[in-house]
């Protein structure tokens, strides 16, 4: 089986200025856009990215609602050459001082969205400037998420790093290209238990036959939550083991 990550979904609630700042501080453009009654899809991703390298979706729902942020999803990260020189540029293009690269020990920094989506600005020796390089998620019991991702999408462990009150671990296919988007699964020592809330939508793998891959996903003890059917067999979604959906997406 093979499930490279194909995007990474979060909702907001004005389209034009969200589009707006991702094209004018990241230099995205438009890669994709599904129009539909009642909400759009916009998908973004710097022009000179990698085919390998992942997307981020923009859902936008046309009744006006407005989201919980929840804490189970953290944060998507992008890629930078020098983290302090990305940072200033941002700063410089008005974005609010969020967590500059010296309170992070000068390895990484963080900023926001207008919609409060925390954004991770890390180093990377590969793939194009601003291209996603993965997606946080904290999980409960960070055993029994490695074991599902490994069981169901055939991942693997390719980083840990280990701290005194938490732990990070980051999965992605076997073999996979280093220009795609990882999970990254944060556990927290302290037990603490997580909202999803609404503001973050989900991660999708892109695999070649949709009914194949859903049924030996399914036997592999991935959950029915809504499968090529109710879909009109165009995507499915299964969730993981802390109830991250998980959208599985064929090739345009």
């Amino acid at each position: 089986m093979t499930a490279p990550l194909d995007h990474v979904m979060m909702r907001v609630e004005d389209l034009e200025a969200s589009l707006d700042w991702y094209r004018s501080r990241f230099d995205y453009e438009e890669k994709g856009r599904w129009e539909a009654d009642t909400f759009t899809n916009v998908f973004l991703g710097p022009e000179d990215r990698d085919d390998e390298a992942a997307l981020l979706e923009l859902t936008y729902n046309h009744d006006g609602r407005s989201y919980d942020m929840g804490d189970a999803w953290g944060h998507i990260a992008v890629r930078v050459e020098d983290v302090y020189d990305a940072y200033d540029e941002l700063i410089d293009a008005g974005v609010e001082d969020y967590r500059d690269p010296d309170s992070c020990g000068g390895q990484y920094a963080f900023v926001t969205d207008p919609d409060g989506h925390e954004i991770e600005i890390v180093e990377r020796d590969h793939g194009a400037r601003w291209s996603l390089d993965h997606t946080m998620i904290r999980v409960e019991d960070v055993e029994r998420s490695i074991g599902w991702f490994a069981r169901v999408l055939d991942y693997e462990m390719f980083r840990r790093s280990e701290h005194d009150s938490f732990a990070l671990y980051f999965v992605k296919p076997r073999d996979a290209a280093d220009e795609q988007m990882s999970v990254e699964l944060t556990y927290n020592y302290d037990g603490s238990t997580y909202d999803l809330g609404d503001a973050w939508g989900h991660v999708a793998v892109e695999v070649d036959d949709l009914q194949g891959f859903w049924d030996t996903a399914t036997e592999r003890g991935a959950e029915d939550y809504r499968d090529p059917e109710s879909c009109d067999d165009m995507y499915a979604f299964t969730k993981g083991p802390d109830g991250h959906e998980v959208e599985i997406v064929t090739e345009d």
